[in-house]
């Protein structure tokens, strides 16, 4: 049986690498207020780098971060909806295109913003691609860097796949919002994750009703070691 690991930044590898990149996404869905539930809301952990929405007539509403009506958020999701991956949930506060902003220093192989964004040297991706890490799938940034020859940095696109299982989420955590789609509860200490919905197709992907948490296979793992890619720790989750 396949086994299953949460990744997370590894500190200690901030003491062997200065690389640091100050960065947003060119596109993005807006915020939320909802009617309904009454939160004002958008989520994190929804990033397509690979989707390219300058052909849009109304990308220009597509940069701002501030929230909007629901029946206004549901437009400009629709728009949006045919260039991204099937199946997709697209939630308030999803983005799209190059990252774009600043960045200084010496990078090592794998770069982390926050928990969930992941980005990789061009050299280390072939490198897992070779050992035959499946799905993984990198694009370009848009970083900014004053050096010479600065290095070609990727942002690796992971898509929501599978699920936590209910057995880790509380009893007393509300249902949905039917209008907006939150479901507010917080990561729990001891994550399961259900096995009939996790993918079988890819090594790397996130956690579809929870997406700031990463996964990867161990087939992804041992690449990594095998590799020694410094900047990524593993803990296995079981699986129920």
């Amino acid at each position: 049986m396949t086994r299953f690991y949460w990744l997370r930044e590894d500190e200690a590898a901030r003491g062997r690498f200065n690389g640091s990149f100050d960065a947003t996404h060119r596109w993005r869905l807006p915020g939320v207020q909802c009617h309904a539930c009454g939160v004002t809301w958008g989520g994190a952990g929804h990033d397509y780098p690979g989707v390219d929405l300058s052909q849009l007539p109304e990308r220009a509403r597509l940069v701002r971060p501030w929230p909007v009506a629901v029946e206004e958020f549901s437009r400009l999701r629709e728009l949006a909806r045919p260039l991204v991956p099937p199946g997709a949930a697209l939630p308030p506060g999803t983005q799209f295109g190059p990252l774009e902003g600043s960045a200084s220093g010496k990078f090592g192989p794998v770069a982390w913003q926050g928990t969930s964004l992941l980005l990789v040297l061009r050299e280390e991706l072939e490198r897992l691609l070779a050992e035959g890490v499946r799905g993984l799938r990198g694009y370009s940034t848009a970083l900014r860097f004053r050096q010479k020859n600065p290095p070609e940095i990727l942002e690796l696109q992971i898509e929501p796949h599978g699920r936590l299982h209910p057995d880790c989420i509380p009893p007393d955590v509300p249902p949905p919002c039917a209008t907006c789609g939150r479901f507010a509860f917080s990561r729990p200490d001891e994550p399961i994750l259900e096995v009939a919905s996790l993918p079988t197709d890819r090594d790397l992907f996130r956690v579809g009703n929870f997406a700031t948490m990463v996964i990867g296979t161990e087939r992804f793992m041992e690449a990594v070691r095998h590799l020694d890619l410094d900047g990524i720790t593993f803990r296995e989750l079981p699986t129920r």
